[in-house]
């Protein structure tokens, strides 16, 4: 489906009225009310990457009519993809001849751009104006942190940990973590003695961790890598890396590696859920390079995360960057029911081993 855009001409004003609409068509926006007919305004990145995630995330129930850009801008999008020529004086007739119901404002500095008065007319008149960091948002499941403004995290109405999640958060790691440490004590002898009989080294492997507020810690896992693993240095795990011992490879793949993590959990060191904790020197990169990054440290790591179940396993910078922006969105909207629902996703995916490396 290809992009249409609407260019804006910076021109004078005419004075002449805005486009008044029919009952026609009026009409014909209720009956295709339950399916949006959008129309972006704005061409940063924030509008591309709006467009490609509701082309692949909800076709069906959204339908993307148009990009409106100034004429300044139009350089930053693709200046061969035809388009309407018009004015923001326009946008309620453009609205009107592409029967748009939803408007979706991507600008990159609304102060200067933002056509108030059209869109108060159009929201008066019925039409849904939504803020496109929210509605990316909602339809990804994660934070677009290269378009975020400091301002938008700290106005947010998310980014509170209310004191009765944070004790019943608590209440269930501590319980969760001592039954399980109970329960699968048999389970943790027979992988101990296969690790043994797999490969020379210790089963339990310790590694240091950056956890809640920054502060490292040592992480607990059953070794799943061959003993001289990182004999080179530190290095981003990789899809059929070499260095995973046979057994490693279905601790990996099951997840049951991170078992052992119940102790962290126990200490509060770790939660059940949260960001996976990175070690510190890749830390000390990626807090560089990726905006909002120490934000994820605001809550204690977890066994399993939001990322981890929506995204696979990080494996480079790149990667990191992605699954940022997957942890935020936890982060901003942390809850129990959030969390209940990802430790059912991560039992499907420990089944079926999705992600694992």
């Amino acid at each position: 489906m290809p992009l249409r855009t609407v260019e804006v001409v910076n021109k004078d004003t005419t004075g002449e009225p805005l486009c008044r609409f029919t009952e026609d068509t009026y009409s014909a926006w209720k009956v295709q009310a339950r399916k949006k007919r959008m129309l972006i305004l704005g061409g940063g990145r924030l509008a591309k990457e709006l467009y490609r995630v509701i082309l692949s995330e909800r076709p069906g129930l959204m339908e993307i009519v148009g990009v409106l850009v100034e004429e300044n801008k139009r350089t930053e999008g693709n200046p061969s993809i035809p388009g309407i020529v018009g004015t923001h004086e326009q946008l309620a007739q453009v609205v009107e001849e592409q029967r748009v119901n939803t408007i979706v404002v991507c600008f990159e500095d609304r102060r200067s751009v933002l056509p108030v008065e059209q869109l108060l007319d159009l929201k008066a008149m019925g039409i849904n104006i939504l803020d496109g960091h929210q509605l990316f948002e909602e339809v990804s499941g994660r934070l677009s942190v290269d378009s975020l403004r400091p301002s938008a995290v700290i106005f947010s109405s998310g980014f509170q940990q209310h004191k009765v999640t944070r004790l019943t958060k608590r209440f269930v790691d501590l319980l969760v973590s001592v039954s399980g440490l109970v329960l699968l004590a048999p389970v943790f002898c027979l992988i101990a003695l296969l690790i043994k009989m797999d490969s020379s080294g210790p089963v339990i492997y310790r590694q240091y961790r950056v956890g809640l507020l920054g502060r490292p810690f040592l992480i607990w896992k059953f070794r799943s890598m061959k003993q001289d693993a990182e004999k080179l240095g530190p290095q981003w795990a990789q899809e059929n890396d070499p260095r995973i011992s046979r057994v490693g490879w279905w601790l990996r793949k099951t997840r049951m590696d991170e078992f052992p993590q119940l102790i962290n959990v126990l200490k509060g060191e770790m939660s059940l859920v949260g960001p996976r904790p990175e070690r510190p020197m890749f830390v000390q990169d990626l807090r560089k390079v990726i905006p909002y990054y120490d934000l994820r440290h605001t809550v204690r790591p977890g066994i399993t995360g939001w990322a981890q179940t929506n995204f696979r396993y990080g494996a480079s910078a790149e990667d990191a960057h992605m699954k940022l922006q997957y942890d935020l969105y936890y982060v901003k909207r942390l809850s129990f029911a959030l969390d209940m629902r990802i430790l059912v996703q991560t039992v499907r995916v420990m089944l079926i081993g999705e992600g694992a490396q």
